[in-house]
């Protein structure tokens, strides 16, 4: 069953995104896992690339046939937007972590952009303590591809090559420009495979 904020956040689709992204997540693993055992690295370079394109094509192959699914292209890469909201991963760590720890690796580009523009409005301002403050005018041009009113959820989940994805939540965060931090507005957790058991496409 959907929860009240999945239900508030998509509607009828609430369920149906909920049983799609983990599994769309599960085979970007898997399609990552087996490209780095196709090349052979003694590094995980090839797992890591890998994952970071995947997520993307798993999530928009797995989420283009919902009703009214309409997919965009930001920075070369296919987001879907489901019921006005863009669905956006995150691998944020590589072991088992909670997802209050999550941090972006950066305050610019087209991820911190996305999160300031589309994410919840902050729970409270921000101290002014002489940082420098990233400019409005700087923010990534794909981001005008994207309708003004859309919102963001982000799908945030711990993911290495050996354990494979061992947590996955989706909510609504803001970013916090003093430390990366990424503040939760919202999460919950959603549905993975059983431990033990095959990913199941």
């Amino acid at each position: 069953m959907s929860s009240r904020w999945a239900r508030e956040t998509f509607g009828v689709l609430a369920g149906p995104l909920a049983e799609a992204v983990p599994a769309c997540l599960t085979r970007a693993h898997e399609r990552a896992r087996g490209g780095h055992q196709g090349v052979h690295t003694q590094t995980l370079e090839a797992y890591g690339h890998g994952l970071h394109a995947v997520q993307y094509e798993e999530l928009a192959a797995g989420l283009e046939h919902l009703p009214g699914a309409t997919a965009v292209r930001l920075q070369a890469r296919t987001v879907m937007i489901v019921a006005d909201h863009v669905v956006h991963p995150i691998r944020y760590a590589k072991t088992d972590v909670p997802v209050t720890g999550a941090r972006l690796r950066s305050v610019t580009g087209l991820r911190a952009d996305l999160i300031r523009r589309h994410g919840p409005e902050p729970l409270q301002m921000e101290l002014d303590l002489g940082l420098d403050e990233v400019e409005e005018q700087e923010v990534h041009p794909d981001l005008g591809q994207l309708p003004p009113g859309v919102g963001l959820v982000l799908v945030a989940y711990a993911c290495s090559m050996d354990r494979g994805v061992m947590r996955l939540e989706w909510g609504s965060a803001e970013l916090r420009t003093a430390d990366r931090h990424l503040l939760r507005h919202h999460h919950e957790p959603l549905p993975m495979p059983a431990p033990g058991r095959p990913d199941v496409a």
